[in-house]
């Protein structure tokens, strides 16, 4: 273990440097054992070439061990059989994670990630701690930066649910910023969650470590949610890199006369993100033995008989045409506003003005595209 945290901490090696040297070489030990003629060969950076020809920061690294055991985190390192899976697949995946709090539970369940502008709106917090929280509560890890806005209420809203959730740090993971999110993160510690970061111990929070922790936070995750994102925001970044590492891209719609709704909006709309308006629109595009799991199952025969006759008792002070859209309408098969229409015989505005008081009354639910379902 003390090569790979050497090699992690080895001036001007970073991750795609060490993927090079681990192409060649096969193992962090293999690297160190090297001759100089074959290192050169790979055209490092001079002060890489010194430092692994010298072994200089051996001593470094068994220091780096003693104080991440004090600390009572690990480190995962690329070769180990704990290193998660998920993010092994990723191009030039970091040689090693530094990890906090019950992480083997984290990662081993099926990881979501939500994130978002840090100057976020009501709206955008309130999304995103009931959508954390309806998949917290159904056993999805919740994986965010600890930044503040909407990283902040996914966290929190997976553990008002009682779930886990993993705070990606873009320092090390003694570390925590912003400053004022330190209450946060031991929260996160004690209610079963965790911190990662790829940084060694005492990393202070300097710009370009960033990105490479949004590198992170997708490659942990089956899929990346944002809610709001402005048209520079750094959460954009985290969605490119998630759709170049093969994982699902999910977006909230925003108000349109709102900056933060930019990149959401645009991913929708440009990019084909997934329009996400509840937790379900996120289950049922994970891989299908999660999906089963996380989702209802299909009524049977008998049920959807015994929820047709339940249905069938319709509030008594419905006017007649909301009692005939709801007959037109069922639990399973969305019908659009244009084939209700034409079905009740309704204007188009009429029928809005109905669907909206059923809406109102939680009697149907609109779906994306202008689709209509009845609740059960």
């Amino acid at each position: 273990m003390k090569d790979w945290i050497a090699l992690n901490m080895t001036p001007g090696v970073g991750p795609r440097a060490a993927a090079r040297l681990l192409e060649r070489f096969g193992s962090a030990e293999g690297v160190f054992a090297a001759l100089r003629s074959e290192l050169e060969r790979l055209r490092l950076r001079p002060e890489a070439l010194e430092s692994i020809v010298l072994r200089d920061r051996h001593a470094e690294a068994e220091r780096e061990l003693e104080r991440v055991r004090a600390l009572g985190a690990d480190v995962l390192i690329l070769d180990d059989g704990t290193y998660p899976a998920l993010l092994r697949e990723i191009a030039d995946p970091p040689v090693t994670l530094y990890v906090r709090g019950e992480w083997a539970a984290c990662l081993d369940a099926p990881c979501v990630a939500i994130v978002g502008s840090r100057r976020c709106s009501t709206y955008g917090q309130n999304v995103a701690s009931m959508l954390a929280r309806d998949l917290a509560a159904r056993g999805v890890t919740v994986v965010s930066g600890l930044a503040r806005g909407i990283d902040a209420a996914a966290h929190r809203g997976a553990l008002e649910a009682g779930g886990r959730t993993v705070g990606v740090l873009g320092t090390g993971v003694d570390e925590v910023y912003p400053r004022d999110h330190k209450k946060l993160s031991e929260e996160i510690l004690t209610k079963g969650g965790a911190l990662v970061s790829q940084f060694p111990l005492g990393t202070p929070p300097i710009p370009e470590n960033f990105p490479y922790r949004n590198r992170i936070i997708s490659g942990l995750s089956l899929g990346v949610l944002l809610v709001e994102a402005a048209e520079n925001s750094g959460s954009l970044i985290t969605a490119r890199l998630a759709m170049e590492q093969n994982r699902e891209v999910f977006a909230v719609p925003g108000n349109v006369t709102s900056r933060n709704s930019f990149g959401t909006n645009y991913l929708i709309k440009g990019a084909g993100a997934k329009l996400v308006q509840q937790w379900q629109d996120v289950a049922a595009e994970l891989p299908p033995d999660i999906a089963a799991r996380l989702l209802p199952p299909e009524p049977s025969k008998k049920k959807a008989g015994a929820i047709a006759q339940q249905q069938a008792a319709l509030p008594a002070d419905l006017s007649d045409d909301e009692r005939m859209v709801m007959k037109l309408l069922s639990a399973d098969e969305p019908v659009h506003i244009d084939a209700l229409a034409g079905t009740s015989k309704l204007a188009v505005s009429e029928l809005s003005g109905v669907l909206l008081g059923l809406e109102m009354r939680d009697l149907v639910r609109q779906l994306p595209g202008k689709c209509f379902v009845r609740k059960l």
